[in-house]
């Protein structure tokens, strides 16, 4: 198997503090070896060992390719009309979903598959090596597997979110719609799906609901995630915490309570600026949670209503400038923090043993993701040791 250098790199992030300076373990005038698919070696580039091929960096930064843990990308129509009225004054709020819910009915698979196909390219192009994406705009049993086996043969991390919303033809019987999500729906998805979530928010599904639902998920095999205090206070982090979920999604308005509940377990808090962004909406306090020793993630919740961007670099922007992350924080939070959220070690790092997954910059710093917004820096992607762009 060809094992290739990269060599001459200005800065290295490994996010391994054992292998370089600070949390991100960087690492200056560096090389990377590949070998299959996976990082055989790191370190400064005096000591590379010899490889079949070498690539040089000229001069400019790598880091794990980012792990956008937070996707709705099986959906088919847009929103612009929605999008240009809250731009001229309107609120957000979760009634949207429904339009988008009736265009992903009445599109075909392969229509859904090649946007799907699209929009992960259009991440990739953009450093995302590793994306997750859910269902929840079908919320029938059919569309919902659907949704599910198209978004299973393009990506490895893939949700089951019927409890997107209660559609319109359930309107007068949520509870008969909670009793299909964790039935018929549930024994449809369950085979194609890792992880199962839940929108827990007014409008949405309140606290019960939202136990049952992911209790009956998790005795199904898969593990919780939670959109959780997204628009207003309320019991989603909590519950996610109790369940054991791998990441509460938003985190927009905590109390003290909530975020000593993130802090003292295991589930991540992954926030999602571009929906902040998007919505005009208040921004996540990134420098609480991490101050209180939360384990924090930054996702694009690319979705045609409420965020639609698939670019984590302009997420990383945000997350510096508008939540009061440093730089290093958002890039940390972008790759080993969206490791965390899907519980995956082989991904969001740069070390021996670790997926080859890797974005060169056009640039000499990870800084610069923060430092130029809207620039598009990523140069080069690596994806399981291939050259993708």
């Amino acid at each position: 198997m060809a094992t290739t250098v990269i060599t001459n790199i200005s800065s290295l992030v490994t996010n391994d503090p054992s292998l370089g300076a600070g949390p991100l373990g960087l690492i200056e005038d560096a090389a990377v070896v590949v070998d299959g698919d996976r990082v055989a070696w790191v370190g400064t580039v005096g000591g590379a060992p010899a490889a079949d091929e070498r690539v040089d960096a000229g001069g400019r930064a790598v880091l794990p390719g980012f792990v956008d843990s937070h996707s709705h990308l099986v959906f088919a129509g847009d929103r612009t009309a929605e999008f240009n009225a809250r731009m001229s004054g309107r609120s957000y709020s979760a009634g949207g979903i429904r339009v988008t819910v009736a265009a992903t009915r009445a599109a075909s698979d392969e229509e859904l598959a090649a946007n799907l196909r699209r929009y992960l390219r259009e991440a990739l192009r953009q450093g995302t090596t590793t994306l997750e994406t859910k269902s929840g705009y079908g919320l029938t049993v059919e569309q919902e597997a659907r949704a599910l086996r198209i978004a299973a043969a393009q990506t490895d991390e893939v949700t089951y979110l019927g409890a997107h919303i209660v559609p319109p033809d359930h309107a007068d019987d949520p509870a008969g719609y909670v009793d299909l999500v964790t039935g018929p729906m549930l024994d449809a998805c369950a085979p194609h799906a890792r992880w199962i979530d839940v929108f827990c928010e007014k409008g949405a599904f309140d606290g019960d609901q939202a136990r049952t639902i992911l209790t009956a998920g998790a005795a199904r095999g898969l593990v919780p995630r939670v959109h959780a205090n997204q628009l207003s206070y309320g019991p989603g982090v909590q519950l996610a915490v109790e369940l054991g979920a791998a990441s509460a999604d938003h985190c927009t308005h905590l109390t003290d309570a909530d975020v000593d509940a993130l802090a003292s377990g295991d589930t991540v808090a992954t926030l999602l600026p571009g929906a902040e962004f998007s919505t005009r909406a208040q921004w996540p306090n990134a420098r609480r949670l991490l101050d209180a020793g939360a384990t924090v993630a930054l996702s694009t919740d690319c979705n045609p209503g409420s965020s639609f961007t698939s670019s984590m670099p302009f997420c990383v922007a945000l997350a510096v400038r508008d939540m009061g992350m440093t730089p290093d924080e958002a890039v940390w939070a972008a790759t080993a923090g969206g490791a965390a959220a899907l519980r995956r070690t082989d991904i969001g790092r740069l070390s021996p043993g670790a997926r080859a997954d890797l974005a060169l910059l056009d640039a000499p710093s990870h800084v610069h993701l923060a430092y130029r917004p809207g620039v598009p820096l990523v140069s080069a992607v690596w994806r399981r040791g291939v050259r993708e762009l």
